[in-house]
Order: C-alpha cells, then sequence, then structure tokens
C-alpha cells in the first residue's frame, strides 16, 4: 500500500480505542507496556474492519494528546506497528494503516459446490435458498405461453423487454417513488448491473468507497475491474452506517462512486434507518459522488409488522445521486438471472449504449418469467415463502449455534439471508481450513474487507435448518478446536487474530 484513501482523526480514533472492552488478565499476568497495548489497540482495530486499511491515522503528538500519554508511548506504538506491517510511512504524507504481506490466510471461496460434489459436506459457503416451488414452474410454463410473439423478432433487447421495464417501474411507483421505464434498464442479475455502472463511471484506477465489510462478489468484481475500494467501516453491531465517517471519507478520497447495501446489508444484516439514508444521500451529493444502491434483500424481512425504511433514491428526487440496482436471484432463485437498474433516463440511455460492447442483453425466456410473475401475483407468494424458509432456518442456526459454540458472538438481524459471526479470537480463515476437513463449508470474514481486515469473522447464512443446521453448528465447533489446539495441520501452532 503507497498511498491513504482516508482520514482518522486523533479524537475519533482515541473513541474507538476506548471503546474496546479489555480483556481480563489470568493470575500472575503481567499487563503490557502503554505502547504495546496501543499498538494492538490500533492492530485490532484494523483486523476488525473498525479502522480501514489504507486509512491516514494521526499525527503522534495529537494522537497523545487525545489519549491522555505521552508522545512517545505513541512513536513507540506506530514503531511496532510498522515493523509487524499493520503501518506503513513515507516522510511528507504521514502514516497509514496496512496489513502484512501474507496476511489472512487464503480464504475460502463463496462458490457454491455442485449437488454432485457435495457429499457429505455441508455448504454453507453461498447465501442462496432452494427454488419457492411451484412458482418457478408455473412463471417457466407461463413464460414459454407468451414467448411466441418475440419468438418472431430478433430477440435483442439490449434495454430490456419493454413489459418488464414497465413492470419494474410501476413496481417502484407503488412504493412512493414515481417512476418511468424509461428509468429502468434490465441486466443479467445484479452483478450485470452493477458490472455495466462501474464501467460507465468508474474507469481503471478510479477509487470506489465500499462498506467494510461488504459482498464479497461485489468487491472482487470492482478489483478485477481495476478499481481503488476505499473501505468506510459499518456502525457497532446492526446500527447501520456511520454517516459522519462516511461523509469524511466522501469529502476526503473524493470517490467517483460508492456502493451501500441499505437494506439488509450483506454480510451483517444492518438495516439502515430513514435519517442514515437521507443524510448518505446529502453527502454523497455534496461529494459529487455517484451512490449505487444495492436493493437485492430488500423483500427478505423476517420479522412480522417490520416498517420498512423508504428507498434511498426516495431521497433523491432529481435522480442525479443515486443508482438503484436491484434483483430475482436473493428474493426469488439464484438460477432465475435477472436485474436492474434504475436511475435517470440518460444515465439508462449510456447504459444501454454501452451495452453493446457486453452482453447486448438478457435472456428473453428469464424475462418473461419474471414478468409473469410480477403481472400475476405470483412474485409476493413466493417471496412468501422465501421469507419463511429464510426465518426458520435463521432461527434454527441461531439456537445451534448459541449451544455448540457459546464464545461465538453475532446480533440476529431482521431479515436478509446472513449471519456474521465473531468467533471468539480464532483466525476465521483456519476455522473456513478445517472446517472443509470436518464436513463445512463456510467462507472467512476476509473474503468481505478490503486488503485482509476481518479475519476474527466468519459469515453463516440460513440456507439450512433442522437437524441439518445444527450439525453444521457441530462441525464447526469441531473445527474451532482443530484451530484452538493447533491440530489445523502439521505441527502448527494454534492462530488466533489477535496477540
Amino acid at each position: 500500500m503507497t498511498q491513504w484513501t482516508s482520514a482518522m482523526g486523533a479524537a475519533q480514533l482515541a473513541r474507538l480505542l476506548n471503546s474496546q472492552q479489555e480483556r481480563p488478565a489470568g493470575p500472575g499476568t503481567r499487563r503490557p507496556p502503554a505502547y504495546r497495548a496501543l499498538a494492538d489497540g490500533i492492530r485490532l482495530l484494523v483486523l476488525e474492519g473498525r479502522v480501514p486499511v489504507a486509512a491516514r491515522l494521526p499525527a503522534e503528538r495529537e494522537l497523545a494528546l487525545s489519549l491522555s500519554v505521552s508522545r512517545t508511548t505513541v512513536a513507540a506504538a506506530y514503531e511496532a506497528l510498522r515493523g509487524e506491517g499493520f503501518l506503513e510511512s513515507r516522510r511528507g504524507a504521514g502514516s497509514w494503516t496496512a496489513v502484512p504481506a501474507g496476511n489472512p490466510l487464503p480464504a475460502r471461496g463463496l462458490e457454491p459446490l455442485p449437488p454432485e460434489a457435495l457429499g457429505s459436506m455441508i455448504d454453507l459457503g453461498c447465501a442462496s435458498l432452494p427454488a419457492p416451488e411451484p412458482w418457478l414452474t408455473r412463471a417457466v410454463q407461463g413464460a414459454l405461453e407468451e414467448l411466441p410473439p418475440y419468438a418472431h423478432t430478433h430477440g435483442d433487447y439490449p434495454a430490456g423487454l419493454p413489459a418488464l421495464r414497465a413492470m419494474i417501474a410501476e413496481g417502484y411507483t407503488a412504493r412512493g417513488i414515481p417512476t418511468m421505464p424509461e428509468q429502468i434498464m434490465v441486466t443479467t442479475g445484479a452483478m450485470g448491473a452493477i458490472d455495466a455502472i462501474c464501467h460507465l463511471f468508474a474507469g481503471r484506477g478510479e477509487r470506489i468507497a465500499v462498506e467494510s465489510p461488504s459482498y464479497a462478489n461485489i468487491l472482487q468484481l470492482m478489483r478485477e475491474a481495476g478499481a481503488r475500494l476505499v473501505p468506510v467501516a459499518m456502525a457497532e453491531g446492526l446500527a447501520g452506517w456511520d454517516v459522519e465517517r462516511w461523509r469524511q471519507v466522501l469529502r476526503d478520497a473524493a470517490p467517483r462512486l460508492a456502493y451501500v447495501v441499505a437494506d439488509f446489508h450483506n454480510p451483517t444484516g444492518a438495516l439502515a434507518d430513514e435519517d442514515q439514508r437521507r443524510r448518505l444521500v446529502d453527502a454523497a451529493r455534496s461529494a459529487g459522488t455517484v451512490l449505487v444502491v444495492d436493493e437485492t434483500m430488500s423483500e427478505l424481512y423476517l420479522e412480522e409488522g417490520l416498517s420498512m425504511p423508504r428507498p434511498v433514491c426516495g431521497f433523491d428526487p432529481s435522480g442525479s445521486t443515486v443508482i438503484t440496482v436491484g434483483s430475482a436471484s436473493k428474493a426469488f432463485w439464484a438460477g432465475m438471472r435477472i436485474g436492474w437498474v434504475r436511475a435517470a433516463p440518460d444515465v439508462i440511455r449510456s447504459l444501454v449504449a454501452a451495452r453493446a460492447y457486453a452482453d447486448l442483453g438478457t435472456p428473453v425466456l428469464e424475462q418473461l418469467a419474471v414478468n409473469w410473475l410480477f403481472s400475476t401475483g405470483g412474485w409476493e407468494r413466493a417471496v412468501e415463502i422465501r421469507r419463511a424458509q429464510a426465518r426458520e432456518n435463521r432461527d434454527a442456526l441461531v439456537v445451534a449455534v448459541r449451544r455448540a459454540l457459546p464464545d461465538w458472538e453475532f446480533t440476529v438481524p431482521r431479515g436478509g439471508l446472513t449471519l456474521w459471526v465473531r468467533t471468539g479470537g480464532l483466525s476465521g480463515s483456519r476455522i473456513a481450513e478445517a472446517g472443509e476437513r470436518v464436513g463445512v463449508r463456510v467462507p472467512s470474514g476476509p473474503r468481505f474487507g478490503v486488503d485482509g481486515a476481518f479475519e476474527g469473522y466468519v459469515r453463516l447464512p440460513f440456507t439450512v435448518g433442522g437437524a441439518v443446521a445444527e450439525e453444521a453448528a457441530v462441525r464447526l465447533a469441531a473445527a474451532a478446536h482443530l484451530v484452538r489446539t493447533g491440530a489445523t495441520g502439521g505441527n502448527e501452532a494454534p492462530r488466533t487474530f489477535v496477540a
């Protein structure tokens, strides 16, 4: 890392350090020197993602004043962090956070295993559920009935089928966001939508601000597009966004794009409230940043009577700041690769024009199937099945993990498909590695961070329930035991992500 992308003020860093829970010392254990305790505190904040990688730290004198310690203590802590690879410095540019080369260990993937390859393996790698039948079959049958007129055309609809664009626009209008079909482009899933947006707005080398943690596949997509990712730490627990931190990063880093998941954030499950949405849109507008809002989880609320906040685009009446992305893949079925973009008409025209050099268009038959669901009421009935599945699985998983792994920490989200779990001080990458030895596949935290944060986490999706959820937790406990006892391979010592 050769350049910082955001700045951490002395008072802000002091608050984060003071908020850390002090671990009780065992009998006869000496307290570490002040500089060592400070270095360990900063390192832990980086590894947990609460201080982003590539964040410029305050000058030694400023931090010493905020913490009421000597400047010598801060200088020694910074020097220790540099020696461990958690800090880089350059004369005239200050010091910024980093993660040592080779850290973390390789994190396991999110790609689903084919059914024939699973065997006895419990796959928690992918946050996707089986199709909500009979609605998938009915939708495909309905699409086949409506296909003949389209079969007599070229079948090339770069902006999407007019009927589906109109139906999606009507859906936004019904949510209180007046929308015309000209503001909609149908894409090949949400990934296709975000890929198109990144190529239009953020060329190679451009900065994109992202939540930290964030959805792993989107982070990888942006990396491969050549973007420079600027992480912005989420608020603690499920409190949503730290808008003041967002405002500071947007002002200091001036990213061209910002990517956020306001509705049941992946992986934490956080739900941003209306005030956070309004303030973030204002901050993006002031900074000249285009805000890309991923709504793929918005319909997966799992608590009865939960009042959902107004969509983020509702706070951007001019349509100049917010681009919204939606998808059928999470709310309905991952095999239904239909997504969409809602934006200003001129943005949609630019995206459509650029599509000629990408995938040309989205399969007509799948568009007809989704349109059939929307037009017949089948969509809402199918999503009700999906909510019931996810709710039942979530509740079973929570009980099982609490029973088998009482030292693991998490907050139960009110919606979405994922549980973000702190692994009791153990390396999430080691747990993922050991998990495959005992028959459970799970992605570790660093997959969801930028440059190696979140080593002490794993993500657990709501994809299994009942006895399978119980067995998954038992196997995770076995994997954690292997890591704790150093039995993960060879003669290695047990590895934790904190000193």
